[in-house]
């Protein structure tokens, strides 16, 4: 399969309101539409994990997380900007993304990724993918594809073929907090 035939077919489930297990700039994914209340739902039963735990998401630029957080402040395009590792923000006024996505505060963790397969799924749905690590609540996260338990493969509607061989151990992102105002909270 070509990378533009699995791209195409990613696509088209997530449009579907599938759930697709995925390569990342960080480790593989489980991921869906962001904005799919239902698409959401069927993540957090995968991966059996409460609702009120939220899940972070992808956008492919800083175009698209413009339109996915209402006021950014100032301090967080400075962290994007000089950031040399993949970093997630959360932000205080995610918009236009289904509700059960946000943290109970109503916040959400948005990272701009330039990881080819992820940019381009969240490029071509003109919305932000859903992006969480691919394991039942609770368990180790998997560094590799082979790693992943079946029960989460065999769970996804679409799973990429894109980098299933490559074996380099990538780290979560780093996750930083930005409040209005400017504060800033390090959380990993």
């Amino acid at each position: 399969m070509t990378f533009e035939e699995d791209i195409r077919e990613a696509v088209n489930v997530l449009k579907r309101g599938g759930i697709i297990l995925y390569p990342t700039d960080t480790v593989w994914g489980i991921g869906c539409d962001a904005t799919n209340r239902e698409a959401v739902k069927k993540i957090y039963a995968l991966k059996q994990r409460e609702e009120s735990k939220s899940m972070l998401v992808l956008v492919d630029s800083e175009g698209m997380l413009d339109r996915t957080v209402r006021d950014i402040p100032d301090v967080a395009w400075q962290l994007i900007e000089a950031a040399v590792n993949p970093l997630t923000i959360i932000y205080d006024h995610p918009d236009g993304v289904a509700e059960n996505l946000l943290a109970p505060d109503g916040s959400l963790g948005i990272r701009v990724t330039s990881e080819r397969y992820s940019a381009e799924l969240a490029r071509r749905l003109r919305r932000p993918i859903v992006s969480t690590s691919a394991n039942i609540a609770g368990k180790k996260t998997p560094a590799v594809f082979d790693e992943i338990a079946d029960e989460i493969k065999e769970g996804c509607d679409y799973v990429a073929e894109y980098r299933r061989d490559d074996n380099s151990r990538h780290k979560p992102s780093n996750i930083i907090k930005v409040s209005e105002g400017g504060l800033i909270n390090v959380i990993r």
